[in-house]
This record gives C-alpha cells, structure tokens and sequence, in this order.
C-alpha cells in the first residue's frame, strides 16, 4: 500500500545549491537558508542529501546530524584553485555541477530509494541549480524513473534569471517562489509558483541582553536610535534613510544612526550625502572581536550623527542593537523575503519595511510598512512613534509572535504539507478512500465479504501508478 503521509522512513530528501553551510561557501542568505533548511530536515528524521560547492580542503562527503543530513561537497577540482569563495570560478563550477551531478544522484540516491520503496523529493536553489534541475528531470525521464521523483526550483531572487530557460524549467519542474513578491514578479513573467517561505533559527527568540542594549541606548542618546544593515546598494534604500535621518535633525530632534553596510563602492556616495545635509559622519573600528568589545567602541563613538560600522556585526551583537533601536530600516526598494526583518521581530525590535509585501509585515501591527521612498514617510512615522511610546510596545510584541510563526521548524512542516498535497493529486501517497479501502480489505477475513463495488474501487487504487510530484508548469 501507498504511504498516507511523507515520513523520515519513507522520503529521502535531495538538496541543490551552489551556496552552503562551508565558510567557503557562505556568500550570502542563500547559504543560510539552505543550511538551516537541511538541518531541520533532518532534525525531523529525513534522510537529507545536501550538493553545494563547498570547501575544497573538507571532505567531498560528510555525514552529519546523527547520520540524517550528508554534506555533498561538489566542485571541489575547480574550488582548489579558486580560493576566494563559491563564486569564484562560478561559470566553470556552474557547468560541471550541472553536468555531473543529475547521473551520481540518479545512480547513487534515487536507484536505491525506488528499489526501497521511497519517495525522493528534490528541491533545488537559485538560478545556478535550474540547469541541474533539468538535466535530472530529462535524464530520470530516459531510464524511466521520473514519475517517482519530485523535483522543485526555487527562486529566492531574480539574480541569474537571464540564464534560465524558463519554458524548459515550467516543463520538467514545479517552480516554487520564496514569497508573494517573487511570486508577483514570476506571474508577471508567465510563471507560476507556488509559495516556500523563508525562515529563522529558532535560537533567534532567545531573550536578547537588555543590560547591554539599555547601555548602548544610554550613552548613545539617539533620539530616535536608528539601525540598518544591509548591502551598499541603491536597492536598500539607503538615500532615503539618511534623508529622512537628516529630517529629523533639521527638524529638532538628535538622530543616531548606526550604519552596517558592505564593501561595495557606492557606500562612499551614501556616507557623503549624509555629510552633505549636514550629519556628522565617524567610523567605528575596533581590533576586538567579542560582542562587549564590539559594543564598547559603538558607544566609543557616541557624539556622532552617523555612526559607520567598519566590522562584521555577529547574530548576538545584532540582536542587542535590534533591541535598543528605535527602529531598525529594512526599507528596501527590491526585496524578496525580507530576512532582517524577522530577525529584528525575533528580537522584540521595531521594524520598518519597504513597499515590497514582506508577507509576515503587517501595518501597525507588528511593523512599519513604508509605501514611497519619500523620506518624509521615515521621519513622520518616527514622529508619531516618540508621541504614543505605547504603539512601539504594540509593535515589539507583536513581532516576535509573528516571528515565532516563521522558524524553521514550522516553515519546514508548511513545506511537507506542500509536497504532500502534490504528491497525493499525482499519485505518491495515498488518498483518503484508498486508505478507507485498504483498511476495510484488512479488516475483513475472507474477501467474499466485500461487495462488488468496493473490490472494485480497491482494484483500481491499486492500479494507480506512484509519481511524486509532476511539473505544474
């Protein structure tokens, strides 16, 4: 009989990325998120076969999490000679994954799994996995053994979607979207998603160290306090939050600023804006690398209008700063998931969101949804806050409720009922009256006992040929 439900003895998991959890191969969220999402995977005892480009000096296999999640380390041959991380050498990479990797998994995972009768589910990331994704889609076709495999594409992001072929990837996939706003963008491209949030480690909801945070609010005496951290990037909004600081100064009032940008060039032309409408610009460094150190010369440079931070900022030293802030700006202009934000909420911090449809943002109710990028908006609403102190509470906790709602664990449960929903229109698993049917057949001594009809319905489910997830394209 055909699985009710995908269970750790049933489902074998393939993960496709070229990001991970390797140092080496953390550019971004993106290794992040893949990194989280295996491990929960295999938290809920799902055997987890994770293929990034990892680093080149670890083992090429790696078993982890109690022999549930195996670290698959692909590319290593060219990563030797490029050291500087994933994206280093990534056409070449890009190639060789999208060659190598659809035969090693069909021989190696998805043989044995069918002959085992388990299902396999394949879920791939970002636009350097899409060529992959359909090898393995068109190969698994050739030795007829597709129907037993699920395979999904997902975008996070419109990076590399000009390399995609997107007819191609609509015929041998289900395309899966990270958010309503991917998902609108997609529609708008003729493709159509279906919707796998993003989520946060569950450690985030900790309790963040209020004495540290009152410190920080203290001697930095920001009124408001401010915060935000993101690339330098036109796309982050970072004109409209120095602007709208610049407001608040011209309008009486003693803006802090705490800016954590990147290493991209146009932060210079940020910073000499903000010097241009008058705001006192100080770098902060520091040779210490704890949390209290780093929070040390932070408060080190209070007197300054606009605090640039010149160090990596790790989760704890930025929880406490989400913490003490007014407001944290995670107002982009472009922005497909929106991870600060649930970080910030995560840490009963106040957030400001661009007009891009984060779908846990909600106005006034846990955040602050921006609709322009007039920096009016940012200085008004900040207004508004000092005046009724208790919508800010309102706000903080809120937050973190939502947040709660957004943690791996529950976002990878939203995902199996998603492939268990396909699975069950194509076939996999088995319907409710096929279930009612079985049982009833394993219920009865001699088959004599059962009518026409229901043999005949137990008949046909039995003729139902097992296919996991089909391409909605």
């Amino acid at each position: 009989m055909k699985p009710e439900s995908m269970r750790g003895e049933n489902t074998v998991f393939v993960l496709l990325s070229f990001e991970g959890p390797d140092l080496y191969a953390l550019a971004g969220g993106l290794g992040v998120r893949i990194a989280q999402l295996a491990r929960t995977l295999a938290s809920k005892d799902f055997l987890t076969h994770l293929f990034f480009i990892g680093d080149p000096h670890l083992k090429g296999e790696e078993s982890t999490e109690n022999g549930n999640l195996i670290l698959h380390r692909w590319c290593q041959w060219i990563s030797q000679s490029c050291p500087n991380g994933v994206y280093q050498g990534e056409y070449a990479k890009h190639e060789d994954f999208s060659r190598s990797i659809p035969p090693w998994i069909i021989e190696h995972i998805v043989r044995p799994s069918v002959e085992e009768g388990k299902l396999v589910a394949v879920l791939a990331e970002e636009w350097h996995t899409a060529e992959a994704a359909c090898r393995l889609s068109e190969q698994l076709k050739a030795v007829g053994l597709r129907d037993e495999v699920g395979i999904f594409w997902n975008a996070n992001n419109t990076f590399g979607f000009e390399h995609i072929d997107w007819e191609r990837l609509k015929r041998e996939t289900t395309i899966t979207a990270v958010s309503r706003y991917m998902k609108h963008i997609m529609r708008d491209m003729g493709v159509p998603t279906l919707v796998i949030p993003n989520g946060i480690p569950e450690e985030l909801l900790r309790p963040v160290n209020e004495q540290a945070a009152e410190r920080v609010r203290k001697h930095l005496a920001g009124d408001p306090l401010l915060l935000k951290v993101a690339r330098w990037d036109p796309g982050k909004a970072w004109m409209q939050s120095i602007e709208g600081t610049a407001r608040l100064k011209a309008g009486g009032r003693h803006p802090v600023f705490i800016a954590r940008g990147g290493m991209e060039g146009y932060g210079a032309d940020v910073l000499r804006r903000a010097v241009a409408l008058g705001l006192d610009v100080r770098d902060v460094t520091t040779a210490g690398e704890s949390v209290d150190e780093r929070l040390d010369a932070i408060i080190a440079a209070a007197g300054a209008d606009v605090l640039n931070i010149r160090f990596h900022c790790q989760h704890e030293l930025l929880r406490t700063l989400y913490y003490a802030c007014d407001a944290v700006l995670a107002n982009s202009s472009h922005e497909p998931f929106g991870l600060v934000g649930l970080e910030v909420m995560a840490s009963s911090g106040v957030v400001f969101t661009g007009g891009t449809g984060e779908d846990y943002a909600q106005h006034f109710f846990n955040s602050i949804v921006l609709d322009t990028n007039d920096a009016d908006e940012i200085a008004g609403y900040l207004d508004y806050l000092a005046a009724h102190p208790e919508v800010s509470r309102r706000l903080r906790n809120a937050g973190q409720v939502t947040a709660r709602q957004y943690t791996w664990p529950f976002v990878v449960d939203g995902l199996i009922e998603r492939l268990e929903s396909r699975a069950r229109v194509h076939g996999a698993l088995a319907r409710p009256f096929e279930v009612v049917t079985q049982r009833a057949l394993e219920s009865v001594a001699e088959p004599s006992q059962l009518d026409a009809a229901s043999l005949g319905v137990a008949a046909a489910s039995s003729t139902v040929r097992p296919a996991l997830i089909e391409s909605i394209g």
